[in-house]
């Protein structure tokens, strides 16, 4: 996983709320469990003016010119602002890989689903709580002609730029995690002599298990 310790990028503004994972990735295309190729697919039906289905060739696809990622000010956006309960749905961990795979570090909102949140912080997608009134002050700054530029530092835990600072709150075992670039995987992995000590005792002890796994 890719560690996180500060970005500066162009906030994109998606003034919704409820934004659900289906919306994010729609279902037809979790047929795979591949960590790649979802980036095209995002907000699929949003961002497209036919019905996508996987496979297609998405350069010739009709895009809908209403959609504020379409917006070419966008097109290098790398934070996505969002509003109230954003991530709600289905528990499907496609919606962060799709995030980030189409260019996303970071989605500031003024909520999140729990479980959208917590698989965002076991990809290495930060998710910013911010608050409503934090949010309002965010989407009119990105209202303005020129995009807006936002610094997210995760060690200060802080959102600047454009005259606004916030502070946002983090659990510090997640905020050490993304510093360090430390998905579950990893800090499994940092016991592997324990573990494999663990396997030694337990086939010493119980040899007659490994013939019955073997079966």
């Amino acid at each position: 996983m890719q560690a996180f310790t500060v970005l500066r990028g162009v906030a994109a503004p998606l003034d919704r709320d409820d934004v659900d994972t289906d919306a994010i990735i729609p279902k037809q295309f979790m047929k795979s469990v591949e960590r790649t190729g979802f980036g095209p697919n995002l907000f699929d039906a949003w961002r497209y003016l036919d019905i996508g289905e996987p496979g297609m060739d998405h350069a010739a696809r009709p895009r809908n010119p209403e959609f504020v990622l379409n917006d070419r000010r966008y097109a290098q956006a790398s934070i996505l602002l969002g509003r109230r309960n954003f991530g709600c749905g289905s528990s499907r961990e496609h919606a962060p890989w799709a995030l980030l795979q189409a260019g996303f570090r970071v989605v500031i909102a003024a909520s999140f689903a729990d479980i959208f949140m917590g698989n965002c912080y076991k990809n290495g997608l930060l998710a910013v709580p911010l608050g409503v009134e934090a949010m309002d002050r965010l989407f009119a700054a990105a209202g303005g002609p020129e995009p807006l530029l936002l610094e997210v530092d995760l060690r200060a835990q802080t959102v600047t730029g454009a005259g606004i600072a916030e502070r946002f709150a983090i659990s510090p075992f997640v905020r050490e995690n993304l510093l360090a670039g430390k998905d579950d995987i990893a800090l499994s992995l940092a016991h592997a002599s324990d573990i494999a000590a663990f396997e030694a005792r337990r086939h010493a002890r119980y040899p007659w298990l490994a013939r019955a796994l073997a079966l």
